[in-house]
C-alpha cells in the first residue's frame, strides 16, 4: 500500500509540476509576441517605379534583383504604372537591383544587409 502512495504522490507532484510549467510558456506568448511586434517584420520587401531619363513611367521594363550570397537572380515585369515589387528578402544577405528595357539599362543599385529597414523604396531609372 506505501508502494502505490509513493507512486500516486510521485504522479501527482509530476502533474503539478508540467501544469506550472505550461503555465508560465502561456503567461510569457505575450511577452514574446510584443517583442517580435516592436522588431518589425524579418523579412524585407523592395519595390518602386521604373522611369526613363525624362521620368516617365516605363512599362514592361525587367527589373533584376540579385542575390548577392546565392547570386541568383529574380525578374519582374513593371506594370502599367512602371511599378515593381520583390517581397521576402532575408535580413543578411546583400542584393542588386536594376531595370533593363529596348537595350537600355539603369544604373544597379545595392541593397546592404547592413541597413536594418525592411522596407525600401527604389527608383531605377533608365539611361539614354
Amino acid at each position: 500500500m506505501k508502494r502505490t502512495d509513493l507512486l500516486l504522490r510521485s504522479f501527482v507532484a509530476k502533474v503539478i509540476l508540467a501544469s506550472c510549467s505550461m503555465m508560465t510558456v502561456f503567461a510569457a506568448l505575450p511577452l514574446v509576441s510584443a517583442v517580435a511586434e516592436q522588431r518589425g517584420p524579418v523579412q524585407r520587401v523592395v519595390q518602386g517605379k521604373v522611369v526613363d531619363s525624362s521620368g516617365a513611367i516605363v512599362k514592361g521594363a525587367v527589373v533584376y534583383l540579385k542575390d548577392d550570397h546565392s547570386l541568383s537572380v529574380k525578374s519582374y515585369f513593371s506594370d502599367d504604372e512602371g511599378g515593381y515589387r520583390f517581397g521576402q528578402l532575408v535580413q543578411n544577405t546583400d542584393y542588386e537591383i536594376w531595370a533593363e528595357s529596348n537595350g537600355k539599362k539603369s544604373a544597379v543599385k545595392t541593397i546592404s544587409s547592413f541597413d536594418n529597414k525592411n522596407q525600401f523604396y527604389i527608383d531605377l531609372k533608365i539611361g539614354k
